[in-house]
């Protein structure tokens, strides 16, 4: 997932033209995939999984939305950071929405996590009304994507690929209404077919078939390596060097994450 910001960037499109090529070829894939994976058929997982997989669709409409639009309007290391705070997010949404108790070391992760965000932000708001606009976009999608995996969540039967595929058809559907696809040169039409098609889906669908096989504690800490990972990629192909806040409000929010997930790990332990 960390390669999305490349795909993204050399698009040639504008946001709108970019979100919806993702949500089509998304949505192609994982209804090519389900078919053919699983023996109940595309309709059958569809039906099975119930009201839950189209509220997680819409969900995922607002984060993949929110997702392209950051990394076209702000750093792809602002994004990336920012991003990464989608698991303290996710426990704080546990507790409001699920009841599940908070630790204080939960509490303490969550206030680190904050203190960052404000950090990377504050360097953004001297940057630019496009750049705080493309931070404040990014802390949409980690709203929303962390409202999804509350609700994955609760219902663990829905069909991941399902809630990806959906959610890639609902952004396909009302992203048409502001583009005209006949425009699109063959180089974007490749592009984002290679993002849509291969890196972008399965990359969010084995992140999540992942806690069937390892402890949530575990994905969390590999899905930390998109956030080293996606400003290297910037820094090769766009040469993006990232800003002191940015620097400095990332270390908070990463030191803080693995430390607790560190701590997570020695409970499961």
């Amino acid at each position: 997932m960390s390669l999305d910001p490349v795909f993204i960037r050399f698009s040639g499109v504008n946001e709108l033209e970019t979100t919806f090529l993702f949500g089509l070829f998304t949505a192609i894939s994982m209804a090519v995939v389900i078919q053919l994976s699983d023996k109940r058929g595309l309709i059958k997982v569809l039906v099975d999984s119930g009201w839950p997989l189209l509220a997680a669709g819409v969900l995922m409409l607002g984060s993949s939305t929110g997702l392209v639009f950051a990394i076209k309007n702000t750093s792809v290391v602002n994004t990336f950071v920012i991003l990464s705070t989608i698991p303290a997010v996710a426990v704080l949404f546990s507790w409001i929405f699920l009841r599940e108790r908070v630790s204080k070391q939960t509490m303490f992760a969550i206030i680190g996590v904050i203190i960052g965000i404000g950090v990377v932000v504050s360097g953004s708001s001297a940057g630019g009304a496009s750049s705080l606009y493309g931070d404040l976009l990014a802390m949409f999608a980690v709203v929303v994507l962390a409202l999804m995996l509350t609700l994955l969540r609760k219902f663990p039967d829905v069909s991941r690929m399902g809630a990806v595929g959906v959610g890639g058809f609902l952004v396909a559907v009302v992203m048409f209404f502001f583009t005209e696809p006949s425009t699109f040169s063959m180089n974007t039409w490749l592009i984002m077919g290679v993002m849509g098609l291969l890196t972008a889906p399965f990359g969010r669908v084995l992140s999540m078939v992942a806690t069937r096989y390892a402890t949530a504690t575990e994905v969390s800490m590999t899905l930390m390596l998109e956030t080293v990972l996606a400003p290297i990629w910037a820094y090769l192909f766009f040469t993006e060097v990232p800003g002191a806040n940015s620097l400095a409000g990332g270390a908070i929010i990463l030191i803080t994450i693995v430390a607790y997930t560190l701590h997570l790990t020695r409970e499961e332990g």
